[in-house]
């Protein structure tokens, strides 16, 4: 065991306040929750891209094969690992932004409870082949329900936090958690209209049809990706890195800026993913040119996240969490170019149905998503449980793994999608096409092996991070039962 006595993993004795003054308990089951769902996650994740590099991995077994673990991984690491670490961290930075109690302990109960079970749920009827069959609407209609309920809730328990603060100032972080809540909500409302069979029945029909319904689909997708996978998470950037760094956000004012201009412009750029198709030209070009204007905002983010060292540089090479950090917003300032890049439609009328939007995504989830949320994960864990981190070399160890991981993934993806799209448009000199599907499909085996190895990095980096957050709470708990003990024996003395 290492015990390091460094700035990096040492928990001041200030930081782990009493129960009674804020529940803690809440988001100490989200936290671990987050992370057995990026372990399974992530699990699910290697193996769909070793049977898309080796297919012979999918077995005679209907329930595990790609077309039904595909989106149980989807599900498990943006929903289970992302959606948890949403909850603990938005529980927990409100409490202590606002400076009161998180409203509602049942409520927040509820709203743990609740989530897992969908999830689970999802899972269950994934396997079994029950889906809308739709891209990004794939849970039936009485899942989509317990969602719907359970977000209600979570929105009410956050506005009331936020109207019972101490504190007259709302931070920013809140700012981004309140967007992120509220355009979730008006994304999977309208993503899931739809009239059911029956109340007993899994299957429903959608209430739009053809291009209509993939305007609404891509609208929900991009904005999932907009809200749910940006928004969210740069709530926890703006409180997580000032938190890390010991240093205050490098501008206010550009966190403000930032905030307006992403929350106006994300929601117009949907349609970028349908370029040359039946959507109407003028459609597509407005989400092209909304997409680039978004380039501004985002990068705006993150050189307010990472200017926030100014001054605390060194810190990069004694704190392994400052790391996750920096790294993370880097990856964002990455795929936040790429994103306006290819939603040209130039570059796009290459890209697109290719493993470049693969690799894009990749890039997001696991080096902006991800990455953020282990650091985060890590400077909030050991305060939750007031004790010291098991050990902070194995952060290191988890660092350099998922960094690994993620340059092979995306390396592996630019390589098979630009070589896809050449290969699909390329003319022989009587203007037939120079490559067959197949060809194009045997020359992706390379790639989807290292893709494959990059994801068993990555993984592997996931288990020593559970590794290490085990034995920390192992480590918390004994800690408190030794202060019960010690507490008891005090009250027997005086007696």
């Amino acid at each position: 065991m290492s015990q390091a006595a460094t700035t990096a993993g040492s928990v001041p004795a200030t930081s782990v306040a009493s129960t009674e003054q804020y529940n803690y308990a809440i988001v100490k089951r989200f936290a671990i929750a987050a992370v057995l769902w990026g372990v399974f996650g992530m699990a699910a994740g290697v193996w769909i891209a070793s049977q898309l590099a080796f297919p012979f991995l999918n077995f005679d077994i209907a329930q595990i094969t790609f077309g039904r673990f595909r989106p149980v991984h989807t599900t498990a690491v943006i929903f289970g690992f992302g959606g948890n670490a949403l909850f603990a961290t938005s529980y927990y930075v409100v409490q202590r932004t606002c400076q009161t109690r998180l409203y509602g302990d049942s409520l927040a109960s509820f709203t743990f409870y609740g989530w897992n079970l969908a999830l689970i749920l999802g899972v269950i009827t994934y396997t079994m082949g029950i889906t809308q069959g739709r891209e990004y609407a794939e849970f039936n209609w009485q899942i989509d329900l317990i969602i719907l309920v359970v977000w209600v809730v979570y929105f009410w328990i956050y506005l009331q936090t936020l109207l019972r603060r101490t504190q007259p100032h709302i931070y920013v972080a809140n700012w981004f958690f309140m967007s992120f809540i509220l355009a979730t909500a008006l994304l999977h409302i309208f993503n899931n209209l739809e009239v059911p069979v029956g109340i007993f029945h899994s299957h429903s029909y959608p209430l739009f049809s053809g291009v209509q319904d993939a305007m609404r689909q891509w609208w929900y997708g991009h904005n999932a990706v907009g809200f749910f996978l940006t928004a969210a998470f740069l709530g926890m950037m703006y409180y997580f890195v000032p938190k890390q760094a010991g240093r205050p956000i490098y501008s206010y004012k550009l966190s403000i800026i930032h905030f307006w201009a992403l929350v106006f412009l994300y929601m117009w750029v949907g349609a970028h993913h349908l370029h040359w198709t039946a959507l109407p030209d003028w459609v597509s070009t407005l989400a092209a040119t909304f997409s680039i204007l978004l380039l501004l905002p985002s990068w705006g983010g993150m050189i307010n996240g990472i200017m926030t060292l100014s001054g605390a540089w060194d810190k990069l090479r004694t704190d392994p969490i400052m790391l996750f950090l920096i790294t993370a917003l880097s990856f964002y300032g990455m795929s936040t170019f790429e994103g306006p890049m290819m939603s040209l439609k130039s570059v796009n009328a290459l890209s697109h149905y290719t493993d470049w939007t693969v690799g894009h995504v990749h890039s997001g989830a696991l080096g902006w998503v991800a990455m953020i949320t282990f650091g985060s994960l890590y400077h909030l864990i050991p305060r939750l449980w007031g004790v010291n981190l098991y050990s902070l070399k194995l952060v290191y160890v988890h660092f350099f793994l998922a960094t690994i991981g993620i340059v092979l993934y995306i390396t592996a993806m630019w390589v098979a999608g630009i070589g896809q799209g050449l290969m699909l448009r390329a003319f022989d000199q009587y203007g037939n096409l120079a490559y067959t599907f197949t060809e194009s499909v045997v020359f992706l085996h390379r790639p989807y092996v290292v893709r494959a190895i990059g994801g068993g990095f990555f993984l592997a980096g996931m288990l020593i991070m559970a590794w290490n957050i085990a034995m920390t709470v192992r480590m918390g708990i004994k800690s408190e039962a030794r202060e019960r003990e010690e507490a008891r024996a005090a009250e027997a003395r005086t007696a």
